[in-house]
């Protein structure tokens, strides 16, 4: 069995069961509802709930029982590996990959990829998510880092938590905003509904704030350079939304009228830059804008080198 202890550090109401569905990942609020209800789960030593909402200082106990022994293949998937040395590894993720294996998914991901390329991963992650410090959504493209060590793993967790690597994406989004810059700050969390979405709320949610940079405008359309200062789930896409601009081609956040017939948003992760952990040396990386993000600008009538 293995036994989960959580500190809730900032301040929140949400039920338990909601709560614990966010931070475990790879765990089902069905799932966590039914070892609440068999006493599986404490807050502050006492059995809860499932409706129970959580405070902040509460001790929260989960006992999980051993799950079934799961194997995660190495896959000779090919993927483009941008550096690599013993600590760490940026690669170049296509649209359409999802990052790391989960419940009824435990093939074709980033992860099985990684585990034939490189020799070793970060542990710290378990399993289903050995080497993964971030992560992107299945269709965004672009520069994810890798751990190679534990060590590596802990330094560069700490250096997103510090919110000091540089994560900036490329996206094009509807309309045409006027201002050449801007900045979104607004709280996201779990939609209230569809628990699937996140969206702008003050309730149980975290701080969030998207610096963007018009790069070039179209008629209908504008090319944004967004830098992240929080890294939230979905955050550009809710943070575009909410500002009524969504990215082209979200399937959750966007119009429901898709001009260019895409399987996804335009949305790139194109540069990233963080404090190497063993040398200490700032590093950064930059990729191009893969070819259906082009293909679009291209259509549009891109002038510039972008």
């Amino acid at each position: 069995m293995e036994i989960i202890e959580i500190l809730v550090d900032e301040e929140d109401d949400e039920r338990i069961d909601a709560y614990l569905a966010d931070q475990l990942d790879e765990v089902s609020r069905s799932y966590i509802q039914k070892i609440i209800k068999k006493g599986m789960v404490t807050v502050n030593d006492k059995e809860v709930k499932p409706k129970y909402n959580v405070n902040q200082g509460d001790k929260i106990i989960v006992k999980l029982p051993e799950p079934k022994k799961l194997e995660v293949k190495a896959e000779d998937i090919p993927i483009e590996i941008v550096y690599e040395d013993d600590d760490v590894a940026i690669v170049n993720k296509p649209k359409g990959m999802v990052v790391h294996p989960a419940p009824g998914n435990y093939s074709g991901t980033l992860v099985n990829a990684l585990l034939y390329h490189l020799d070793n991963l970060s542990s710290i992650n378990g399993i289903i998510r050995p080497g993964i410090v971030h992560r992107i959504d299945k269709d965004t493209s672009g520069l994810l880092m890798i751990a190679k060590t534990n060590l590596a793993h802990m330094e560069l967790s700490e250096q997103l938590k510090e919110h000091s690597i540089t994560r900036i994406y490329y996206a094009l989004v509807d309309g045409n905003i006027k201002e050449e810059t801007g900045t979104i700050k607004a709280p996201i969390g779990r939609h209230p509904v569809d628990r699937k979405k996140m969206t702008v709320i003050e309730k149980n949610s975290k701080e969030a704030t998207t610096h963007f940079t018009v790069l070039e405008r179209f008629k209908e359309y504008t090319l944004i350079k967004a830098q992240l200062e929080t890294g939230r789930t979905h955050q550009i896409r809710v943070h575009m939304a909410y500002i009524k601009h969504p990215l082209v081609g979200d399937p959750v956040y966007g119009s429901k009228k898709q001009k260019f017939n895409l399987d996804g948003q335009l949305l790139h992760a194109k540069i990233i830059g963080f404090i190497h952990p063993r040398t200490k040396e700032y590093m950064e990386f930059t990729s191009e804008l893969p070819e259906h993000f082009i293909k679009v600008l291209d259509a549009l009538g891109n002038k510039k080198s972008i």
